[in-house]
């Protein structure tokens, strides 16, 4: 499956919809669109999962890559990962550093 990455700056909250599989082929992809968001002053970037269906290691390193590219003072807000992407985070303790949260009206 291939992968998309669509972001959304207003008012301060950057978002970015993630579509397909987020693995060593696509993590550059995420990581232009997050340089592309960081350009602008943010105080949250929201990245809806819930259409993400697999993260390797390399997809976690662009998450970790957005974490440290945005600084301290931008909270990172994962919405709606699927089991098996929410496990992955989890065990690599990645979830101690982002919120994350159901998506809203589910």
């Amino acid at each position: 499956m291939s992968f998309e990455a669509k972001s959304h700056v207003w008012d301060g909250i950057a978002t970015i919809r993630l579509r397909g599989e987020l693995e060593s082929k696509s993590a550059g992809r995420l990581n232009r669109v997050i340089e592309e968001v960081a350009t602008q002053e943010l105080h949250r970037l929201v990245l809806l999962m819930d259409q993400l269906t697999y993260l390797s290691s390399a997809g976690l390193r662009s998450l970790v890559y957005a974490h440290q590219k945005l600084g301290r003072g931008v909270e990172i807000v994962l919405v709606g990962a699927r089991p098996e992407v929410a496990e992955t985070i989890r065990l690599t303790g990645f979830d101690r550093s982002v919120v994350m949260q159901e998506p809203t009206g589910a």
